[in-house]
């Protein structure tokens, strides 16, 4: 089952604009449809091609690539190898899971400026040291990172293409959706965080699976990865696998901070700090940076060793909480999905807008700070749970999965730093609604953000 991808649309851009001088990179996690959408694309947008999956070529296929330097012995011998040949000018090659195959990688650099096809690679791991330490890494690469299926995408997977062009309008306008459409979005946006944006999860779903196979799918995917972070593991001395397995733990805390006697009662960021930065080059998880100052310039006030982890994808995580829980998987996904979630509902809906915001562009930056209101005798710490940048102003954001009242740490925010401010949001389970200068969106709308 194929399924619409808004990556599409920014390959046509890479087509169009910067094919002749590029090759394009398609970079996100294991089993995201980064294979799919570039065969598709190809079949789609090309005379021919041909697929080179690094996971199963020949020796023969990779031993050619020592021809790299005269590049007609390397095209005869590769449609030799592979069984047709080309129209030049017409035709693009993919290189499927690049990272096994650097040579492949490197060659981008001659192929592009030879100009007889285009290419695209697509890849996990990408940046991991292993995978470029004895490679040059060519400049003639047009980067994009692909994320897992987004709510629109899961939408339109669904057949509805009404929904979020609402939701949008509604957004830009600062208007609510009404009770009834409001009730209606988010139990399907709770739908879309159970089954999450895996393809393979979502086409069961589609399909009309229960959520006991869903769950069986995702819990395949989880095992993938596991065994990804034991290879790593094995390679590097470290415990990636033990800091991805704990994430749902760290997420159940009051503040969500990754505190690190969670993987081992005498462990060290130190110590863990590549494993750590495996998880996030993977994308398998989503790492979220506090900044001791809310300037513009987030990423100049990065405090590396206090930070939040969470997972690429929140289906992932609603089935690593069943993995880690006593919870049954029907019931889990009944409570999630009607609402009547307990002790673990704060934790899905802050690791969903956070997937929400990366999948947008975002870097993930949170803000604690400390502040000494009128009433009180002492400073007390308070939070922003995502702090973002647009216009050249900080926008924070605050994540509420149950009662709305309280903004202090947005009022204290503003008394203490003069950085200029454009909106600040909460985020929560109601309707839109704008109050005390701040604007209430429902989770459904972070995506607009």
């Amino acid at each position: 089952m194929l399924f619409e991808r808004k990556i599409y649309q920014k390959m046509k851009e890479w087509k169009q604009n910067f094919a002749g001088n590029s090759g394009l990179l398609i970079e996100g996690a294991r089993r995201i449809g980064k294979s799919t959408v570039a065969e598709t694309f190809a079949q789609n947008e090309y005379e021919d091609y041909i697929l080179l999956d690094f996971s199963l070529e020949s020796p023969d296929v990779r031993r050619n690539f020592d021809n790299i330097g005269n590049l007609d012995t390397f095209f005869r011998n590769l449609f030799l190898l592979k069984g047709k040949e080309l129209p030049a000018g017409k035709s693009v090659i993919i290189f499927d899971e690049v990272q096994l195959f650097p040579p492949a990688r490197q060659s981008i650099k001659q192929l592009v400026k030879d100009g007889r096809y285009d290419y695209i690679e697509t890849g996990s791991l990408i940046t991991i040291k292993k995978n470029v330490q004895n490679i040059l890494l060519p400049s003639e690469e047009y980067k994009i990172k692909m994320y897992p299926m987004d709510f629109e995408e899961f939408l339109w997977a669904t057949g509805d293409r009404v929904t979020m062009p609402a939701v949008s309008n509604a957004f830009r306008n600062r208007s609510p959706m009404g009770d009834i459409a409001h009730r209606k979005i988010m139990q399907t946006f709770r739908t879309y965080m159970a089954v999450g944006g895996m393809p393979q999860a979502v086409e069961a779903f589609v399909r009309g699976a229960s959520f006991r196979n869903i769950d069986f799918v995702k819990r395949n995917i989880l095992d993938l990865y596991e065994d990804d972070l034991k290879k790593y593991d094995k390679e590097n001395g470290e415990k990636a696998s033990v800091i991805f397995r704990t994430i749902p733990a760290q997420l159940t805390k009051h503040n969500s901070h990754f505190v690190f006697s969670e993987v081992d009662k005498n462990a060290r960021y130190k110590n863990y700090v590549d494993a750590v930065e495996f998880v996030a080059e993977s994308m398998m998880g989503n790492i979220c940076v506090n900044v001791t100052y809310p300037d513009v310039s987030l990423e100049m006030y990065e405090e590396r060793n206090n930070f939040k982890l969470y997972m690429g994808d929140t289906g992932l995580l609603v089935t690593q909480i069943m993995r880690n829980g006593t919870e049954t998987e029907d019931a889990l996904y009944k409570a999630l999905i009607f609402n009547r979630l307990g002790i673990n509902q704060g934790m899905i809906m802050e690791n969903v807008v956070a997937q929400m915001l990366k999948a947008k562009g975002h870097q993930l930056y949170f803000h604690e700070y400390l502040y000494r209101a009128e009433e009180n005798q002492r400073e007390q710490k308070y939070e922003i749970d995502f702090l973002t940048v647009r216009n050249r102003k900080i926008v924070p954001l605050e994540i509420k999965s149950s009662g709305y009242s309280s903004h202090q740490s947005f009022d204290y925010f503003i008394k203490k730093y003069p950085t200029p401010v454009e909106e600040r949001f909460i985020v929560y389970g109601k309707d839109l609604m704008l109050r005390d200068g701040i604007v209430y969106i429902p989770f459904y709308m972070a995506c607009c953000l």
